[in-house]
């Protein structure tokens, strides 16, 4: 069977290792379900990114939705990375770290009042508008509190990512920005906006791309954009790709990030502007595991089933997106047969489920198997569905690691509900 192996996360004398901790027994410690993280996986890929764009006036801007716990915000903010925040919630826990506002972009489809207002108290870099409402709405606030509020209109390019439907964002079929003819009108009008300096021109066109080519086209399109806006006499300070860049889940052909910035470094140098770039998948995805027991295994008929202590509770990509994590033992043994079964959790859902139909190695109950690339979009989308506990997250270094979120308890789930 093939193993999904990273240089922070393989197996040494046929035991799965973060670093140099062995997964066996952070999970006799912490039990599963359990969500464990490579520090300097995370480290790594942050320094390939930034190195891969030295030729360029660039800055990063982690997507903290991709993992929003403290303390992985945290190593990126110490790496000198800003903050993409989505909501009012993603705002507080970046400002938790201490992270300079300055380095704080407040982005989303729909921003509430209470939303921008905290982005102006909090004086943050910038606000990213996807409507022109947005944008008059933004003015008003800001007038009301004597601000200027810096804003950056997210432009939708057009561009068909070639992605998975729900996390293409680039379509003029999808929800996020403003057509190109909307936002030169905006920016043309800039003088109706007393309160607004316009910054930036921003895109994002979907997430876990493969392919440089829609980036290509996307850029390409932005920056005549840009260069129409310059001609009307506003000079942008910034011009932002968004995030998106596909990680290797299974046998994705996907590219490097070298040669994302040869393809794209001669566009950018047209450019007089400082390029801005907010990854959070590319970061994090592969530095992370999700560990599970196996409970039970059955068979229906001709089909087998491993059921496991996990659930699409702790982690909805495969039951949303149909989307594909490696599933591998954390102790291997030889001489244990493949078979082909489908991993399911508890929850009473037919949709709980890890992988369909996958070849596996046979388990027996009570041993553990790694869910791989659960770094990104995994304990962020998780739930209290079933009146689940939610994992405990740690974070490995070395030969140390830190319980950065504890297991949930039966209390937590009950601390603001009452009986009447």
């Amino acid at each position: 069977m093939h193993y999904f192996k990273t240089e922070y996360i393989k197996y040494k004398n046929n035991q799965l290792f973060i670093e140099e901790i062995s997964v066996n027994e952070l999970a006799k410690e912490f039990e599963a379900p359990l969500y464990i993280y490579s520090k300097n996986h995370f480290i790594k890929q942050y320094r390939d990114f930034e190195n891969a764009f030295n030729d360029v006036n660039h800055k990063i801007f982690y997507a903290m939705k991709a993992n929003f716990n403290l303390s992985v915000i945290n190593e990126f903010v110490k790496l000198g990375s800003g903050v993409d925040a989505n909501s009012e919630g993603e705002l507080f826990r970046a400002l938790k770290t201490g992270v300079d506002p300055l380095k704080v972009i407040l982005t989303s489809v729909g921003k509430t009042k209470n939303e921008i207002k905290l982005g102006l108290e909090k004086n943050v870099l910038m606000i990213k508008a996807e409507s022109e409402e947005e944008i008059e709405l933004i003015n008003k606030i800001a007038g009301g509190m004597n601000k200027v509020a810096r804003v950056a209109i997210r432009v939708n390019p057009d561009v068909d990512a070639k992605t998975h439907p729900y996390i293409s964002t680039g379509l003029s079929s999808n929800k996020f920005g403003v057509d190109s003819k909307t936002a030169l009108s905006i920016y043309k009008r800039r003088n109706d906006f007393s309160n607004i300096e316009f910054t930036g021109i921003d895109m994002h066109i979907g997430s876990q791309i493969t392919s440089i080519d829609p980036f290509v086209e996307a850029v390409e399109k932005l920056s005549e954009l840009y260069f129409e806006i310059q001609k009307d006499g506003l000079k942008l300070s910034h011009f932002d790709v968004g995030g998106g860049i596909g990680v290797q889940y299974n046998d994705e052909d996907s590219f490097s990030i070298n040669e994302f910035a040869e393809r794209t470094i001669p566009l950018f140098k047209k450019l007089d502007c400082e390029i801005i770039f907010e990854p959070g998948r590319f970061l994090t995805a592969n530095g992370g595991i999700l560990v599970t027991e196996v409970l039970y295994n059955k068979k229906n008929g001709n089909k087998n089933f491993i059921i496991i202590d996990a659930a699409m509770n702790d982690l909805l990509r495969p039951s949303i997106y149909k989307a594909y994590h490696h599933i591998q033992p954390v102790h291997t043994f030889e001489n244990r047969n493949e078979i082909v079964a489908d991993v399911v959790g508890p929850i009473c859902e037919t949709g709980d489920y890890f992988a369909r139909d996958r070849k596996i190695t046979e388990s027996k109950s009570g041993e553990l198997l790694a869910v791989m690339s659960a770094g990104a979009y995994g304990m962020v989308m998780s739930s209290n569905y079933n009146a689940r506990r939610r994992p405990a997250e740690i974070l490995v270094d070395g030969n140390n690691y830190d319980v950065i979120r504890n297991r949930e308890t039966f209390d937590h789930l009950i601390w603001d509900e009452k009986i009447v």
